[in-house]
């Protein structure tokens, strides 16, 4: 009878791939290792899945940045490396997946604004830092300005990114009396087609001056917004923090 229950345990895939511990194994094991096993083997599947749906993510914003929109689920996997099938583990369509990249891309847009104005009080100052950063960007990571891009106005009204931020920094800056514009939404509508134009521009035009032009742009945008010709020109002409490093991640 006992040979019987063990050649059912061995038919169990789980127990022969060690994440089931059957009954004559548990002596001697306590708890704690018996949770480390399963922890372990969960934590190795999760790093895999995580792996397999960066990959996915990656191979979606080069194919945004290069414009192969209509490119096939095939030869999404194909360029990530990963097995067909293995998609829809993670994405429904072609389409979830490409809204997925150009999400995780104003993610990453959004942490380098925050490194860049972290500790500026001054709101019109924090947004022409803002601004002009965001110009020098497509020039470092011109591919990530592409997926950007690749969304058109909608990474306005998208709730990733920098929207709130933008928004936030423009209210505060009609609450204080620096800008004159009826509205914080109005504002960022405004200001945002100028940076969309300026990052296109600059996307046409490699060999153009991308910090002068930046510069430029954010001072015309701050003017839009109410302040003053003098006051607009030295604050888009103030000295900028370092530019800080951009860590790409795939959530």
């Amino acid at each position: 009878m006992f040979d019987i229950i063990v050649k059912f345990f061995d038919r169990d895939p789980l127990r022969r791939s060690g994440r089931i511990v059957a009954s004559s194994d548990r002596a001697g094991v306590g708890t704690s290792e018996k949770r480390t096993r399963w922890s372990v083997g969960r934590t190795r599947r999760d790093t895999q899945r995580e792996r397999t749906r960066a990959a996915l993510v990656s191979a979606a914003q080069r194919m945004l940045a290069d414009g192969r929109t209509a490119a096939s689920v095939q030869e999404v996997t194909r360029m990530a490396d990963v097995g067909h099938g293995s998609f829809y583990n993670h994405f429904a369509t072609k389409d979830a997946l490409f809204t997925a990249a150009i999400e995780e891309a104003l993610e990453d847009w959004a942490r380098l604004r925050d490194a860049a104005v972290g500790g500026i009080d001054d709101p019109a100052l924090a947004f022409a830092t803002s601004f002009r950063m965001t110009g020098r960007l497509q020039r470092r990571h011109p591919d990530l300005v592409r997926v950007l891009l690749s969304a058109g106005a909608s990474i306005l009204v998208s709730e990733r990114g920098l929207r709130a931020d933008a928004k936030a920094d423009i209210a505060r800056g009609i609450d204080s009396g620096q800008f004159s514009i009826p509205d914080a939404e109005s504002g960022l509508m405004l200001t945002g087609g100028i940076l969309l134009g300026l990052l296109q521009m600059l996307d046409a035009d490699p060999r153009s001056d991308a910090e002068a032009a930046a510069d430029e742009m954010a001072q015309r945008a701050l003017m839009a917004l109410g302040v003053t010709e003098v006051e607009a020109s030295e604050m888009a002409r103030s000295a900028l923090p370092p530019f800080p490093d951009l860590v790409v991640s795939h959530n």
